[in-house]
């Protein structure tokens, strides 16, 4: 008669993994495949490039945990391999290059705003729909929470250049955001 362990914590899970037992691997799997491919997506918009990465960001933690100290969040330190994954991916393949636009910041006009009900889900597609630089840096700003010296660090680019596409990634968001107010406007009236 086969048990079901039941892990209760992440210490259990881990001291489980670490001792190879394949129920605790499936249980940290089923917990966090969810929550990693959704990352994995934020920088990859092909969902089958997202969903190796993920998987191949499950074997490194894997292959890492003993390394893990229990120092701070286990969850943030398995979410920041998914994120060097991610980026790594991006970096090795051609047709995933950054890129990095040198246009003027002037182009962008200051765009006034109201607030709005734009949904979460409609602000994602937006940010989805950036080039994979702009994507990029704000992801790993805005979202993971990286300053802009470690972001430069993960990509191999300048500080300022980190800088320089988060501030063009925000106004290229600006610019579809009003966009979208412009067009309700016209439809409401």
């Amino acid at each position: 008669m086969l048990f079901k362990t039941n892990y209760s914590s992440d210490e259990k899970l881990i001291k489980g993994c670490l001792k190879g037992d394949r129920s605790a691997q499936r249980a940290l799997y089923d917990s966090y495949s969810g929550k990693f491919l959704a990352i994995c997506l934020r920088y990859l918009k092909n969902r089958e490039h997202a969903e190796d990465v993920m998987i191949e960001s499950f074997m490194k933690i894997f292959e890492k945990l003993p390394q893990y100290e229990g120092k701070g969040s286990f969850e943030g330190w398995m979410k920041r391999i998914v994120v060097t994954q991610s980026l790594m991916t991006l970096r090795s393949n051609r047709h995933l290059m950054m890129e990095v636009h040198v246009e003027e910041d002037h182009q962008y006009e200051h765009f006034h705003y109201e607030s709005t009900d734009l949904e979460a889900e409609d602000l994602m597609d937006m940010v989805e729909s950036l080039p994979v630089g702009y994507r990029t840096v704000f992801n790993l700003y805005a979202i993971e929470g990286y300053a802009h010296q470690e972001i430069a660090d993960l990509l191999g680019i300048s500080e300022s250049t980190s800088k320089s596409q988060l501030n063009r990634a925000r106004n290229v968001l600006k610019e579809k955001i009003a966009s979208q107010q412009l067009k309700k406007k016209r439809i409401n009236g």
